[in-house]
């Protein structure tokens, strides 16, 4: 995907059950406009995934998985493989802060997470960013470093622009603290300069990345109006659909500006 194309995620987590996502989706049809320059997406509950996607109309909407086994198939009881979400979902998000810290995922269970979600033509979200003890002793770019590595090891140049990376600091999550946009820039940096080192500069620069973390319809636009974002994961904001809407539109606005 061309990054002239901003990418507005809403991560619903553990809300809205199957009927509620669909009445919230029908809410959502309505108040958000559908732009060429921007795609997009909803995350909901595994529950409703289903569900959705025999009712989104794709041209306005895609769909994500917050989570996913790494296995395609197995005696795994409980889990979901990116296998079975295969057609229904577009995108799978991949090494969120409560994926790591609350489920004590680790970089090797993202590193074979971003691989499944290759393997079965699914656009992985990689997520990566620092706590707040960890920025305090100026480790960001060094867990930024890590966490690059340890969920791209054995993807390759020409995989790569399939991967979307989304900065999201563990310390502005839910926390309603906001990043500056020039935190916001200085990571951003970081993650293309790592990549570079990796992959490249074509590769890097090609890559699109997205800034998330208690972000709100007034702070969009700040974030947005970066160079090398592009685009935002929403958390709480997502819920709300003036909110999301108003989120939509101001990623729309940053789109015709940048060209």
């Amino acid at each position: 995907m061309a990054r002239d194309k901003k990418i507005i995620i809403g991560n619903w987590k553990m809300n809205l059950g199957v009927h509620e996502a669909s009445l919230f989706v029908h809410k959502l049809e309505k108040k958000v406009k559908a732009h060429r320059s921007v795609e997009i997406v909803l995350a909901p509950t595994t529950l409703a995934l289903q569900t959705l996607s025999l009712q989104v109309n794709y041209r306005q909407f895609k769909l994500a998985a917050q989570n996913f086994y790494w296995r395609d198939h197995g005696a795994f009881t409980g889990e979901v493989s990116a296998t079975q979400l295969r057609g229904v979902v577009q995108y799978g998000l991949v090494g969120h802060s409560e994926r790591r810290h609350v489920f004590h995922e680790t970089d090797k269970d993202t590193r074979a997470k971003v691989q499944a979600a290759i393997r079965n033509h699914i656009r992985p979200v990689l997520c990566v960013g620092e706590t707040a003890s960890e920025r305090a002793i100026g480790e960001t770019n060094d867990i930024i470093h890590d966490q690059l590595i340890g969920g791209l090891a054995n993807i390759t140049s020409e995989e790569l622009p399939e991967i979307v990376i989304a900065y999201e600091p563990v310390w502005a999550i839910g926390t309603g603290k906001n990043a500056s946009a020039a935190d916001v820039k200085q990571a951003v940096k970081a993650i293309r300069t790592q990549l570079k080192h990796l992959y490249g500069a074509k590769a890097a620069q090609e890559v699109q990345v997205l800034y998330g973390g208690s972000v709100t319809n007034d702070s969009a636009a700040d974030y947005l109006a970066l160079d090398d974002v592009d685009g935002l994961l929403v958390g709480g904001a997502s819920l709300d659909a003036e909110a999301f809407a108003g989120i939509v539109e101001k990623a729309f606005i940053s789109s015709k500006e940048s060209k």
